[in-house]
């Protein structure tokens, strides 16, 4: 029997026409022989845009709700989870050939590692890519380097929240992606960072569009006061956290 890693996607109607360029980049992936892919499509919201753009494939998997933004919605998707692993793949991005099995390799190569996160490219609108200037050293991410890092320098993190994957218990263990309008997946990449060890991949691992109707491209996105708040809440919870003094994986013995 299989083991599954499983693939979280929050959609809604304005970018549900880039599912199909996903789905072509899960399906170009290649695991090891022991492994498959389940994917979870999960609409923030339940309107008549996005069904018609899922897959018919029964490795994918469609559901509604109500609206909550991406973090709720993909919160309600962990309720199908049924694997050891979770990654997540917003609607609008696609997955460079390889990225999941590099997951893998992290995660299972060292139980002390809760989540894995790669370099990513910025997939702009004529089809070029753009990179970062100061991703980190390939390799471990230690604990608390990521929220250090991140409030040294201007709330910007080091490694991309896109390109999480996580170990599902931590990932429930932490509440998902936390209740917030925007920023929800930085404040769970600033939780696990608190509790746990992560990895980076140097080799690009997902390329993030860069459009007109995204989500973080909207004025709200940039609101002073709004961002403000989330990210002292952000903040906050990573910091509490970190003074409980919790290890997950929780050591052995």
């Amino acid at each position: 029997m299989h083991r599954r890693i499983i693939v979280v996607t929050a959609v809604h109607g304005p970018s549900a026409p880039f599912l199909a360029e996903a789905y072509a980049s899960l399906c170009a992936q290649e695991l090891p022989g022991d492994w498959e892919w389940r994917w979870l499509v999960q609409e923030d919201g339940t309107s008549d845009r996005v069904a018609p753009h899922v897959p018919d494939d029964p490795r994918v998997t469609f559901r509604q709700g109500r609206p909550g933004g991406p973090g709720v919605a993909r919160t309600m998707a962990l309720a199908h989870a049924d694997g050891p692993y979770v990654k997540v793949l917003d609607a609008d991005d696609r997955l460079t050939p390889g990225a999941l099995a590099r997951d893998l390799a992290a995660l299972e190569g060292d139980p002390a590692i809760g989540w894995a996160t790669s370099r990513a490219l910025d997939l702009l609108p004529d089809g070029s890519t753009a990179g970062f200037p100061d991703d980190p050293e390939h390799g471990p991410v230690e604990r608390h380097t990521v929220l250090d890092h991140w409030a040294a320098h201007g709330h910007r993190a080091p490694v991309h929240p896109a390109t999480l994957c996580v170990r599902r218990d931590l990932l429930v263990a932490l509440g998902g992606w936390m209740a917030l309008p925007a920023s929800e997946d930085t404040g769970l990449l600033l939780a696990l960072n608190s509790v746990s060890r992560g990895w980076f991949s140097a080799e690009p691992g997902l390329l993030y569009r860069k459009w007109e109707g995204q989500m973080t491209g909207q004025s709200a996105h940039v609101d002073t006061a709004e961002r403000t708040a989330r990210m002292a809440v952000v903040e906050a919870r990573a910091r509490a956290l970190a003074g409980l003094r919790w290890t997950a994986p929780p050591a052995s013995g």
